[in-house]
């Protein structure tokens, strides 16, 4: 696995008596992740490398097609043969996609070096040169279904005038020179048509990896050489039987491959969303330009109905809107000057002046297709057990073959009886053969039936369709572990602001205290706060300003480590924080601690304001909670999920959001580096665990949870932490993630039953004679595309919460 999850310590269970945060200004609302960050994009922030998970030392990760693969046994080639090469880290093949994810050291290896090793094995894998010549052209699915649609054609047209001339031969009358008609009807199809399946086959019994070439090379070209040797010796030829299998096994695959496709519809269809020109301002004049000609800081002009053809920021003009590709939300959302936009979205009604932010492999969409890319090429757990087991299937075929064709000549007499038994219901058992042509049938019958190409498509299509379904309503899975641990969850845990609340805190309550008036008590905290860095201060300030309060320069300002802030003001000391602050100047708090209490109990953060040893009043902030969190909340504990919050509040205030939205446990007073012990001790206590977040110091958290979710309107680096992203930061979403990973893991689990099943019934059925080459051939086609037909059911399951999200109650 590219992906694995950080071990959990032995640190005992959670407790909720904690001190309060040592960086919070106020004992109260913490500084965490109300640093805003626009959606996607470079990350910049001076803590990246410290938020950042542990990655692969100096190694690049790409994506690159791979041609000629047939079953998971190639998939197994592939990566063997790749991460023998020394600087290459890790590889992953996705059967499904067709396509390998290398994590390698290009100081010690080369794209060509790779190319090279997997074309020796009998592959080919496409090259970085090889890509560019093509962009533009047809992409690797359309090459893929031209391919296969040409084979099947070129193979139908000669198997369907031998099966024409052989019904006319056997139930009308003879055709002279019949075995010659067929032996050169049916050469193209196993001779040159199928020669891809040959070769394959030759090159994996080389490398001493039999595939499933090997199945469908024995299953027909054996039959078409001894159909031949009909013109010297009096046997039953097999040319027809020989030309229908190879026939089938294209057939097959080029409805594989079609349908393959169809699952990997969802990068297609974000690759169309983006616009291809743009309109920008140049020296006043409009000129249109191609989208890979826009520079960051050039100014677009975006019309009514026209798509926003780059990220950027509003500059000029107000308009709605349509980010539901982005999103999944179908509201249009109102845009103002300083508003960001994301690029590939319609502008629904005024004309825009947008400066670009964001261009090429940096816009939103950009890495929103690199992000479902990597879900597809990901794996789930589960499907590393079916890879082992998958890898011993061909061989044990070869076997089973070998044995049932070697039972037939030794024990004729025990296998007459069940073919004159199965003749008597079954038209097309023939228990007129001799023992050495029986034999041949029934172990040619056993080749073509097994099918370990079903074990192989289960868990591909599957998180092909359903990373797909989740990009299209804002849920985007980083890697496929995630969708089966998501579904394992036990407990959990929220980060408070900006993913229970809005992240968006607001002045509720002004109180002088004795005869000081509102307006001293604003200037005064806006006045310190504006010097201040502090989520709140913002709020404050605000706050202030639409009181028509304006803040005036202060001296010696200093900030006091989870405690608040001071300064001077016009020469004398002034001071904004908690208790514990003014309660080290000197100052008496008593006579409003009533006051301070129920305002905690409200849910609010409240800061006591003080000038000289006068205590000025309190100046209470609150953050809004999200409207869906209750219903969230509500939804995650009915399933017996343990929700928790953490957060740098203090108990009162914590417990007052916590009983609000319903969370049952609260973990209070927890430090910015504090946040992965907490869930440390989560994960001791319940096992699996996953962490919402939205900020810087969410990003450790998230990558020490069992599964990270960030919310999409958070930070750049919280999201690249996390395993999976809610884009539009809206609650509801998680539980649309939770009913999403639950529906692909259901599915991957069906296509596994039904390939086991397949095979557990049909190779024993073939064994005992009584299935015909040609239907087993049939038959194991329709193995393989009964498993992408089921995973694409997936895009008809309603994974969205059925309740409508209620209003909070007022604050």
């Amino acid at each position: 696995m590219l992906h694995q999850q950080p071990a959990t310590s032995n640190q005992q269970p959670a407790t909720s008596n904690q001190q309060p945060a040592t960086h919070n200004p106020n004992g109260n609302l913490p500084i965490d992740n109300l640093s805003g960050g626009c959606k996607f994009g470079p990350m910049s922030n001076a803590n990246e490398e410290e938020a950042k998970a542990p990655s692969h030392g100096g190694a690049n990760t790409r994506m690159y097609p791979v041609r000629g693969m047939s079953c998971a046994s190639c998939v197994a080639n592939v990566e063997r043969a790749l991460v023998a090469l020394d600087g290459v880290e890790a590889a992953q093949v996705n059967f499904a996609s067709e396509k390998v994810k290398v994590v390698f050291d290009p100081a010690k290896i080369t794209e060509a070096r790779m190319a090279g090793e997997i074309k020796r094995i009998g592959y080919e894998m496409v090259t970085g040169d090889d890509q560019a010549s093509n962009a533009g052209g047809e992409s690797e699915e359309e090459r893929a279904v031209r391919v296969a649609w040409r084979r099947l054609v070129s193979a139908a047209a000669f198997s369907g005038t031998i099966m024409v001339l052989m019904v006319v031969h056997m139930f009308f009358f003879t055709i002279p020179g019949y075995l010659a008609m067929t032996a050169v009807l049916g050469a193209p199809v196993v001779l040159w048509i199928g020669r891809h399946v040959h070769l394959g086959a030759f090159r994996s019994m080389k490398n001493r990896s039999p595939n499933m070439d090997v199945l469908v090379s024995l299953g027909s070209l054996p039959p078409y050489l001894i159909g031949l040797a009909g013109f010297f010796l009096p046997i039953q030829t097999f040319i027809e039987m020989a030309a229908t299998i190879m026939t089938f096994h294209l057939i097959g695959k080029y409805l594989e491959v079609r349908a393959k496709g169809r699952a990997s519809d969802a990068i297609r269809k974000l690759v169309q969303m983006g616009a291809k020109t743009a309109t920008i301002l140049v020296d006043g004049e409009e000129r249109k330009v191609d989208l890979q000609d826009l520079s960051v800081d050039d100014v677009m002009v975006v019309r009514p109905g026209e798509k926003i053809p780059t990220d950027g920021v509003v500059i000029s003009g107000e308009s709605s809107i349509d980010e539901s590709m982005a999103t999944g939300e179908s509201f249009p959302v109102r845009k103002e000057p300083e508003s960001e936009v994301i690029g590939a979205t319609v502008n629904r009604e005024g004309m825009l002046k947008i400066r670009v932010t964001k261009v090429g492999k940096d816009t939103f969409l950009s890495q929103v297709i690199r992000m479902v890319e990597e879900a597809q090429g990901t794996k789930v757990p589960i499907q590393e057990f079916a890879d082992r087991i998958t890898g011993y299937f061909v061989p044990a075929i070869l076997v089973i073959t070998a044995a049932t064709f070697a039972s037939y000549l030794i024990f004729p007499d025990f296998h007459q009886g069940i073919l004159e038994w199965g003749a008597g219901f079954l038209p097309w058992v023939n228990p007129g053969l001799s023992p050495l042509a029986t034999a041949f049938v029934t172990a040619t019958a056993v080749l073509v039936i097994a099918c370990p190409c079903a074990l192989g498509l289960g868990t591909p299509t599957a998180l092909m369709v359903g990373s797909g379904v989740g990009a299209e309503k804002g849920i985007l899975i980083r890697n496929g572990e995630a969708v089966q641990t998501l579904r394992e969850v036990k407990a959990i845990a929220f980060d408070k602001t900006g993913t229970i609340t809005r992240g968006k805190p607001t002045v509720t309550d002004v109180i002088p205290h004795g005869e000081t008036s509102e307006q001293t008590l604003l200037e005064v905290t806006a006045s310190l706060e504006h010097a201040s860095e502090h989520p709140l201060a913002k709020a404050v300030v605000d706050g202030a300003a639409e009181r028509g309060v304006k803040p005036k320069d202060i001296t010696d300002f200093t900030s006091v480590t989870g405690k608040g802030v001071k300064g001077k003001l016009d020469g004398e000391a002034v001071f904004v924080g908690s208790r514990s602050l003014l309660s080290e100047e000197g100052i008496d708090t008593e006579a409003v601690e009533e006051t301070l209490v129920a305002l905690e109990e409200d849910a609010k953060t409240a800061m006591l304001v003080a000038r000289g040893k006068t205590l000025l009043g309190i100046i209470a902030v609150a953050d809004p909670i999200k409207d869906e969190a209750v219903q969230v909340i509500a939804e995650l504990e009915k399933r017996g999920i343990v929700t928790a919050m953490i957060t740098g509040d203090n108990r009162r205030t914590a417990d007052a959001i916590a009983r609000r939205v319903g969370i049952s446990r609260v973990l209070a007073g927890v430090m910015p580096d504090g946040k992965v012990d907490e869930v440390i001790k989560l994960q001791d206590e319940y096992g699996t665990v996953a962490m919402v977040g939205d900020g810087i110091n969410d990003a450790p958290a998230l990558k020490q949870a069992n599964v990270g979710i960030a919310i999409g309107t958070g930070t750049d680096i919280a999201i690249e932490a996390a395993d999976v992203t809610l884009v539009r930061g809206d609650l509801t979403a998680l539980v649309t993630a939770v009913n999403l990973s639950g529906a692909i893991f259901r599915k991957i689990k069906e296509n596994f039953f039904w390939a086991w099943v397949y095979n557990i019934l049909a190779v024993p059925v073939a064994m005992f004679g009584l299935l015909h080459p040609m239907i087993g051939a049939a038959a194991m086609s329709l193995s393989s595309l009964n498993v992408v037909y089921n995973s694409l059911r997936l895009r008809k399951i309603r994974v969205e919460p059925k309740y409508d999200a209620p209003e909070v109650a007022a604050e």
